[in-house]
């Protein structure tokens, strides 16, 4: 059989098709991107812009379509929604423009499956032809999402330069306290007509302070070793509470000075974990909780249960404390984020806690949710798979 109209079989055999070809790109991109098969296109909505595109390429091989791609602003529209949801699973640029790649690969081998089934003899210029459109359309689709892509990448790097700038002012206020505290104590010291009444003051104020400045390094240093390339993940198989007895023994005097009980539910799954991001998240967790107790309940409290649901695990760390503010749930696991509210005393710290968290769980490959509500407390669930994850 000898055709000379390629383009438009070819296209009415690829809209036919569209659901099968959707289906192989979708297997390649399971392999290729950095989240579970299932959060490919978390949504039903991200689902249906796979055989959309598809379908656009299909009529872009008509003949009567040049040019036609580039002016859809709705298809484009879609190639931007791709973008943005790769930004936000944080895959790579290599990852983005692979992704387009496969796509092209699966529709040339499409035309080439399609030329032997149906027995066609193309000429040579309609074939060339034909797949000079599939990589243009490709081409432009790749463009468009990876020019979205890079928009939320120079954004967040913008808005991280930000941050940085203001963790530089606010580590400079945070020093500078306890500094000026220790400075004065030792100039206290110092005098020999200072009584023992006023020694034994000031020596109080110097231990809170150095405190004060052990926790904050201590977080810094947690915060740079998550960052580490080079830190190497140590796995254990453990019973979850006993992490969490781990996590409440270090912060026994911060929860017994303010009055917080923790209470862990036993027994709990035995879990193959890396138990040190684990029980850092935990620790983070536990010391915002009793931060943020409510100081007018009798009974301030922090839950800690977990369970087994399949093949994942979960951990629930309860309190009954402030609450979390409606508007500031989005963005209190970003770094130097620190919730204030109105007419409540300043609470220590410099917002590095929550995004110590969220960095923990996300390199145990677990995910983290939060439900609040303001005079009632938060709940806080760590969702993690039962084998390791595998670097």
């Amino acid at each position: 059989m000898i055709t000379t109209d390629f383009g438009d079989l070819m296209s009415a055999r690829m809209q036919a098709e569209n659901e099968q070809l959707a289906a192989r790109w979708f297997e390649r991109l399971a392999d290729l991107l950095p989240v579970d098969a299932q959060q490919v296109f978390p949504s039903s909505s991200l689902l249906d812009h796979v055989p959309a595109l598809i379908l656009e390429i299909s009529t872009y091989l008509r003949s009567d379509q040049d040019g036609a791609l580039a002016a859809d602003s709705i298809i484009l529209d879609k190639a931007r929604d791709l973008g943005a949801l790769r930004h936000g699973q944080r895959a790579s640029l290599h990852q983005v423009l692979r992704e387009y790649q496969i796509l092209s690969g699966v529709l040339v081998q499409f035309v080439i499956d399609e030329i032997h089934a149906l027995g066609v003899s193309p000429p040579a210029a309609a074939c060339v032809l034909v797949v000079s459109r599939i990589h243009q359309a490709v081409d432009v689709l790749s463009q468009t999402t990876v020019e979205a892509f890079v928009a939320l990448y120079m954004r967040t790097i913008a808005d991280q330069t930000e941050r940085l700038d203001q963790f530089t002012r606010m580590a400079t206020h945070e020093w500078r306290q306890p500094i000026t505290a220790l400075q004065f104590g030792i100039d206290v010291l110092r005098r020999r007509h200072a009584n023992g009444e006023a020694l034994d003051e000031k020596l109080d104020v110097m231990q809170r302070n150095v405190a004060h400045l052990v926790d904050l390094t201590q977080r810094l240093e947690a915060m740079a070793r998550l960052r580490d390339a080079g830190d190497t993940v140590v796995t254990q198989r453990v019973p979850a509470h006993t992490v969490a007895r781990e996590a409440a023994r270090q912060l026994r005097d911060m929860r017994e000075s303010r009055g917080v009980d923790v209470r862990i539910t036993e027994p709990m799954p035995e879990v193959t974990v890396d138990v040190g991001r684990l029980e850092l998240a935990l620790v983070n967790l536990l010391s915002n909780a009793i931060k943020y107790a409510d100081p007018a309940k009798s009974n301030p409290f922090v839950d800690i249960s977990a369970t087994q649901d399949g093949d994942s695990w979960r951990m629930v760390v309860r309190d009954n404390g402030l609450g979390i503010p409606r508007d500031a749930l989005t963005a209190i696991f970003q770094r130097f984020t620190r919730v204030q509210r109105d007419g409540s005393p300043p609470i220590d710290g410099v917002g590095l806690g929550l995004s110590i968290v969220d960095d923990c769980v996300r390199a145990i490959g677990g995910t983290l949710d939060v439900t609040s509500e303001e005079g009632v407390g938060s709940t806080f669930t760590l969702s993690v798979p039962m084998s390791p994850r595998r670097s």
